[in-house]
């Protein structure tokens, strides 16, 4: 059936899809909408490609080239097999690729056909059986020395959503070159063969050139996360009485979480039933994501309550973030923690952890923690007074996984590095944010602080903010789905003054706050340099700018990769001497709420707030 739409190229784009489609349903459904003569629909969904963005795909799951869909998968696959090609010698291709898939609707399918692209290529495949954590995916490229892998997931997106993350040889996501290599490797194999849709080939080379890695990394991820746990911790933990309420969030991380907790000594998890099993309906949450705080842990709270426990974990639905929330016996409620805190308690057990390891060997001199740059400095404060050393990154754990791959090839000790947004990585064995391991170890730190100091979480925190000085941070997001407009108030900012360019804002409050520094990571400009160019790399792909407030405050507004929002890191640091902590909180929250006011303008460019 031939289309008219007036338009030669949507013509083109449409007889395409129509031609490529193996998918009755997507293909259906382009049809449709051509019989309709929804021509604007078909412009928006047909003329634009999905790009790759944080480490690879992320979209709705529905018919068109910007989309997540079979014939889309198809061609990602054959790029990115044949940008492998590319890369490694005939003779590497024996390392294979790894792929992974989440309870998502058509996970599995797209895993599966990704897997057909690289069989056809005669390049080993190894490929998980069940649902698995996202962080399984790295770790096991880097234990059989894969070339890449890719996790099919889109983390704590709605479930209309699905995603396809990438990760290089050396178990790191991608990072540029490879990426935008890559997107070009797509767009010049966007014919999909007639064998790419063909996955009968997976019966045909299961044990040959398809191997299952699950069992074997199910047994060394543990062998591996117990290497790095001390003895002493480990019996301490068989004589604690502490019980954790725990969801998986709809998600896949309950059997990695009831392994690690049996490995570690701990008493099992008390499930939350209804979110224990993988549910691609999201079926009791708005949005399957922990960070988004009480409103995503009214059932964890409602288990815990029932049976009188005091700490809850939650992962993603694909457990590589974990949440944390801790009840106080003196008031009933509960505290949940944000991801810088958990930062700091985690940081500071990671370097506790290392000198109960390492004894009198331990040297901290030759070991680092990391944070990207929108985190708090809690960890820069920590490393200070301890001796350890501190590196910032770019947003991301795609930068902090590849840094640390540096630093270990340079000799040095990595012992943790986290992001604000709930992301940490306790150890190497996995070069990406890992929920199961940092569960375990968190739980850990629990029961030793209980057992020895009869201390909880909340009061270690208090302690360490007692020792490195205060870090109180705000930070939220505001929805955009328009991307013109999130582009017109970041160009005002950078033209604030009555529009003359590169005049950004001075001050807030009519000048009560002044700015001392601004760096520009979409431009490459810093005022805190001598030469004014950032020292982090730059990319005009993506919105961020950074404020330093004469009285200390430094703010962060950013637009997200994966989501329609623009988003802020706000944090005050304090030092050790200032201990009017009220007085710095109140004076964060009035900064941030005019940064967003005066900068953003909410009601002016209609943005939505976070409702929690």
């Amino acid at each position: 059936m031939i289309f008219d739409s007036g338009c030669s190229d949507l013509n083109e784009k449409l007889e395409s899809w129509l031609k490529w489609d193996q998918n009755s349903k997507t293909k259906s459904e382009i049809e449709d909408l051509a019989k309709s003569q929804k021509w604007d629909t078909l412009r928006a969904r047909l003329l634009n490609r999905l790009q790759f963005g944080t480490a690879g795909l992320r979209g709705v799951m529905r018919a068109g080239f910007d989309s997540m869909n079979e014939l889309v998968i198809v061609q990602t696959a054959q790029g990115l097999c044949d940008y492998i090609k590319s890369v490694f010698p005939p003779t590497d291709f024996e390392r294979g690729v790894v792929f992974g898939f989440d309870g998502r609707y058509n996970s599995k399918r797209f895993a599966e056909l990704s897997t057909t692209v690289f069989l056809n290529n005669k390049i080993k495949v190894y490929l998980y059986s069940k649902t698995v954590p996202t962080p399984f995916v790295p770790f096991a490229i880097m234990q059989k020395n894969c070339l890449a892998g890719v996790m099919v997931t889109a983390s704590h997106n709605p479930k209309e959503d699905n995603g396809y993350k990438v990760f290089w040889s050396n178990g790191a996501q991608i990072i540029p070159p490879h990426d935008k290599a890559i997107q070009k490797s797509i767009e010049a194999h966007l014919t999909p063969l007639k064998e790419s849709w063909d996955t009968s080939i997976i019966a045909k080379e299961t044990g040959r050139f398809l191997l299952d890695p699950f069992d074997e990394m199910n047994h060394k991820y543990f062998t591996e996360y117990l290497k790095n746990v001390p003895q002493s911790f480990l019996e301490n933990n068989s004589k604690s009485k502490l019980r954790f309420v725990y969801s998986a969030m709809h998600g896949v991380g309950y059997p990695a979480i009831e392994k690690v907790f049996k490995v570690s000594n701990l008493l099992p998890v008390l499930a939350v039933e209804e979110q224990r099993d993988p549910d691609p309906e999201f079926s009791t949450v708005k949005f399957p994501n922990p960070e988004e705080g009480k409103s995503s842990l009214e059932l964890s709270i409602k288990k815990a309550e029932a049976e009188n426990a005091t700490i809850i974990l939650a992962n993603d639905p694909d457990a590589d973030r974990l949440a944390c929330a801790e009840k106080d016996l003196d008031t009933g409620s509960w505290k949940v923690f944000n991801g810088n805190e958990l930062g700091a308690l985690l940081g500071w057990w990671a370097v506790e952890n290392y000198k109960e390891l390492q004894g009198d060997k331990a040297d901290l001199s030759n070991c680092y923690l990391l944070a990207s740059t929108v985190s708090s400095k809690i960890l820069k404060s920590i490393a200070k007074t301890e001796g350890l050393n501190f590196v910032e990154t770019l947003t991301g754990f795609k930068w902090m996984g590849n840094r640390s791959e540096e630093l270990i090839k340079s000799g040095k000790t990595v012992l943790f590095a986290f992001e604000e947004a709930i992301g940490f990585m306790f150890g190497v064995s996995v070069l990406d944010k890992d929920g199961v391991s940092a569960a375990g170890h968190l739980a850990t730190m629990a029961c030793h602080l209980k057992a020895k100091y009869q201390m909880t979480l909340t009061q270690k925190l208090k302690e360490i903010y007692d020792k490195f000085g205060l870090h109180c941070t705000n930070c939220s997001y505001l929805f955009c789905y328009e991307p013109p407009v999130i582009k017109t108030i970041f160009e005002r900012i950078r033209n604030f003054d009555n529009g003359q360019k590169s005049t950004y804002p001075k001050s807030i409050l009519s000048g009560k706050y002044a700015i001392k520094h601004v760096r520009d990571l979409t431009t490459g400009i810093d005022t805190s340099q001598d030469d004014k160019r950032a020292l982090l790399p730059t990319s005009s792909s993506s919105q961020m700018i950074t404020f330093s407030f004469e009285n200390g405050l430094v703010v962060t507004l950013r637009t997200s990769g994966t989501e329609p929002k623009i988003k802020y890191y706000a944090e005050m640091c304090a030092s050790t001497e200032d201990k009017d902590w009220d007085a710095i909180r109140i004076r964060l929250d009035e900064m941030v709420k005019a940064i967003v006011e005066e900068f953003l303008q909410p009601k002016i460019n209609n943005l939505i707030l976070k409702s929690d």
